[in-house]
């Protein structure tokens, strides 16, 4: 709920009470609206990827959100589509730029709170 304080407005949010819940087959975006900007808290299960779980919703051949974001549990690796890869695990800051695909890697599910793409992340 919005708080003003003189010209400060400070919002708090929970993640609990999400503004907006997406569930796809091995995984879940809840996103809250807080000001003008949206974040999301996505979990993707063992055997999630996009270009498998998501693909389907975005109907594109890659993933064409960009995600600046922090792994908050388990590990997912990114390749993009010039074939440079890279794994992300709990406790890494990651900034992925459009064109890409992603898996979970392991057996964990692995949590990501992004700052970016949830606006359109995993929409029809």
């Amino acid at each position: 709920m919005p708080t003003t304080s003189g010209s400060l407005l400070l919002t708090q949010k929970s993640f609990d009470a999400a503004d907006e819940v997406r569930r796809f087959e091995k995984g879940t975006v809840e996103v809250v609206n807080v000001a003008d900007h949206s974040i999301a808290r996505a979990t993707f299960l063992p055997g999630w990827r996009w270009s498998e779980h998501v693909r389907p919703i975005a109907q594109t051949e890659l993933c064409e959100v960009e995600h600046l974001g922090y792994v908050a549990s388990g590990r997912m690796t990114v390749r993009m589509n010039d074939g440079s890869e890279a794994e992300f695990k709990a406790g890494d800051v990651m900034a992925v730029k459009p064109h890409h695909d992603a898996w979970v890697t392991g057996s964990e599910p692995c949590v990501v709170i992004d700052f970016a793409g949830a606006a359109t992340y995993a929409k029809k």
